[in-house]
C-alpha cells in the first residue's frame, strides 16, 4: 500500500510499500519515529482517508470509506460537551439508524464495562481527563466494531492516569476480546499492552520489523523478559528516529 499526499512538486510520500496483518483478537500496537505516517496508516484502516494505491482488507473486504465495522478512539477526547454521558456514547448508533431504545441499553452497557456506572448523566466538563476517555472508549465498543482503532489514545494524560487507563483498557480487551490496532510513540506502552509490535521506518514509511510479545499479563516494568523485548524495540527504532530527525532539522547551505 501506498499513500501520498498533495499534488505535484508539493507531494508528500507518507507510505510506501507498507503491508502486515493482524489477527484476530490480537492486541497490535505500532510504533514509529514522530511523524513516520503512524497515525495515517490508522486513518486509512478506519476510511477516513484512501491508500493512493493498494487496498486494505478488514477479514477479505475492502475498507471504501467510515463504517461501524470499526470502532475509532482518537487521542483528543472529542466529545459532545452539551450532551451526557450516555447521550454522547448513544448518539453515534442512533445517527447509524439504530432505534433510541437499543442504542441506550448498548450505550448503557458499554458505559459499566468501561466502569463509568453512575456518571451517565454527567456532562464532559465534570469529568476527569480519564474518564473522557473512557467515555470515548465506551463510544466505540457500543458499535460493537470487528476491529477497534486507537490513536495514542491516552497520550494527553498524565503518567499515573495513564498507567491506570492502560490497565482498565487491557480489562475491557480481556473480557470483550476485540481485535485492536493501537498507535503510540511510547515504546514503554507498546510493550506493556501488545500481543505484537510492527515498528515503521521514518518517512516514507515501511514496516522495518515485527516483535512478538510472550509474556503473560499483568506485566511488570521491571520484569527481565519485559525489559528484553523492551530493547529489542528501541534497538529497532533508534536508527530510524536518527533518520527521522536528520530530514526534520534544517542543514546549513553548502559553501560556494
Amino acid at each position: 500500500m501506498r499513500k501520498e499526499f498533495g499534488t505535484g512538486t508539493e507531494r508528500v510520500l507518507a507510505i510506501e510499500d507498507m503491508s502486515f496483518k493482524v489477527k484476530e483478537e490480537e492486541f497490535c500496537v505500532i510504533v514509529g519515529p514522530s511523524g513516520c505516517g503512524k497515525s495515517t496508516m490508522l486513518y486509512l484502516a478506519a476510511g477516513f482517508e484512501k491508500p493512493t494505491s493498494g487496498e486494505i482488507l478488514l477479514n477479505g473486504r475492502a475498507v471504501e470509506g467510515p463504517g461501524p465495522d470499526r470502532g475509532f478512539v482518537f487521542q483528543e477526547f472529542a466529545l459532545y460537551p452539551w450532551k451526557t454521558v450516555l447521550d454522547n456514547v448513544a448518539f453515534g448508533l442512533e445517527i447509524q439508524g439504530v432505534e433510541k431504545v437499543e442504542a441506550r441499553s448498548r450505550a448503557e452497557k458499554y458505559i459499566e464495562v468501561i466502569g463509568l456506572s453512575g456518571f451517565e448523566n454527567a456532562y464532559p466538563h465534570t469529568l476527569s481527563g480519564g474518564m473522557k476517555q473512557r467515555v470515548g472508549i465506551a463510544r466505540a465498543l457500543a458499535y460493537e466494531p470487528e476491529i477497534l482503532l486507537m490513536d495514542e489514545p491516552f497520550g494527553s494524560l498524565d503518567a499515573q492516569t495513564k498507567k491506570l487507563m492502560q490497565r482498565e483498557l487491557l480489562r475491557v480487551w480481556e473480557k470483550d476480546k476485540k481485535t485492536v490496532l493501537y498507535v503510540t510513540h511510547s515504546v514503554v506502552e507498546a510493550t506493556y499492552l501488545a500481543d505484537r509490535v510492527i515498528v515503521l521506518t521514518a518517512r516514507p514509511s515501511r514496516v522495518k520489523g515485527i516483535v512478538d510479545i510472550d509474556i503473560p499479563r499483568p506485566r511488570s516494568y521491571t520484569d527481565e523478559d519485559y525489559l528484553h523485548v523492551r530493547e529489542t524495540i528501541l534497538g529497532l527504532l533508534d536508527e530510524e528516529v536518527t533518520k527521522a530527525f536528520d530530514k526534520e532539522r534544517p542543514h546549513p547551505p553548502e559553501p560556494d
